[in-house]
């Protein structure tokens, strides 16, 4: 009895919702989106640095941004405050006390890039230009090590760093695990 009726609800909330997409081109509620609108949010960059952007940034054109917009919240040379710790813990993680940064935990430097460029600064999200972005991505990766003070990053560059934790993850061995759908 109970499952007719679960069967029963799920029928109307997927016709209620039908009828709402029906009623919206029929009333002239909402609209579909312009091309212009999905490429401005179609910026994500895939782990092997696919669709990461033209441009590029150095360690000291790094500093300068980190100092005015990342610092107030990651600390100075990225050791954390309000916001997370960016630098160091290289070789804690199969300690009692791991510390995930970038460069101890992320597996692959183009998703720096993809994070930085959507989600920072937290008060300005995607206000950062593209060499902005990796000029921060080289500053970060500088402060763990993995690239030198002179470095200057491009797509190139950035998709050819190979990270300390890039074997550090492995797949789910159960056959019924939820897999990831690769990008079409």
């Amino acid at each position: 009895m109970a499952s007719s009726r679960l069967r029963l609800l799920a029928g109307a909330a997927l016709a209620a919702l039908a009828a709402g997409a029906e009623a919206g081109e029929r009333y002239g509620l909402g609209r579909r989106a312009t091309e212009a609108e999905i490429a401005a949010w179609n910026i994500d960059v895939d782990r092997d640095g696919r669709k990461l952007p033209p441009g590029s940034g150095s360690v000291a054109q790094g500093r300068g941004v980190f100092e005015a917009q990342c610092a107030s919240c990651h600390g100075a040379r990225g050791e954390g405050g309000s916001g997370d710790r960016l630098a160091g813990g290289r070789g804690s993680l199969a300690s009692g006390n791991p510390i995930k940064t970038v460069g101890s935990f992320w597996p692959y430097a183009p998703t720096l890039f993809d994070y930085i460029r959507r989600a920072m600064p937290m008060t300005a999200p995607q206000s950062l230009s593209a060499d902005e972005v990796y000029a921060v991505s080289a500053y970060i990766l500088h402060l763990n090590g993995l690239v030198p003070e002179d470095a200057t990053l491009d797509a190139g560059s950035l998709a050819a760093i190979r990270m300390p934790n890039r074997d550090g993850f492995v797949p789910d061995p159960r056959p019924d695990a939820p897999r990831a759908k690769a990008p079409d």
